[in-house]
């Protein structure tokens, strides 16, 4: 007799078992990861204060080696992909603001199909819709890098700029 059952599927999977889908409970999931999986947002939560924002899984991943090796912590691992326009940065960044353990915010974007002044645009109306003023790390490269950058230093937040990984690992150890 099974007195108890515990059922783990990937969330990736879910479109083969349309079945199962109506199983899953929303209330046993973590809120911010769910509400960001509702978005088509990659977020996975962790125990630091950093909060990241970084378009690409490669680069977001090198970002949490340099937050943890500056000594800092990252809060999560938010991929925001490609494509993104500024609402869904701004939604994005609204879930980093939403975590209470989260000091900080590391802007880490290489512009491509995702271009630096949009993801600054998005970061910039998150902060102004949530009314918070945390410090911000914020490296840009690549498509209007330097629109970006204008954006950034007009809108009154706390920036400091980052040109490279290891001036990243400064900025935070001065934000801290």
């Amino acid at each position: 007799v099974a007195l108890d059952a515990k059922l783990n599927l990937d969330d990736d999977s879910l479109f083969r078992h349309t079945d199962l889908q109506e199983l899953r409970d929303p209330a046993q999931e973590d809120e911010l990861e769910y509400r960001a999986a509702s978005l088509d947002i990659a977020y996975v939560k962790l125990d630091g204060d950093v909060g990241c924002l970084v378009n690409g899984a490669g680069l977001a991943m090198a970002t949490l080696d340099v937050t943890t090796a500056a000594g800092a912590m990252p809060a999560n691992f938010l991929d925001v992909g490609g494509g993104a326009t500024i609402e869904k940065v701004a939604s994005a960044v609204s879930i980093i603001l939403s975590d209470r353990k989260v000091t900080r915010v590391l802007v880490n974007i290489f512009g491509g199909i995702l271009r630096c002044d949009v993801a600054a645009s998005g970061v910039v109306k998150a902060y102004r819709e949530h009314g918070i003023n945390l410090p911000l790390v914020v490296r840009l490269l690549g498509t209007n890098a330097e629109e970006g950058r204008t954006i950034f230093a007009e809108s009154g937040l706390p920036v400091t700029f980052a040109d490279n990984l290891n001036d990243i690992a400064a900025a935070l150890g001065q934000t801290s």
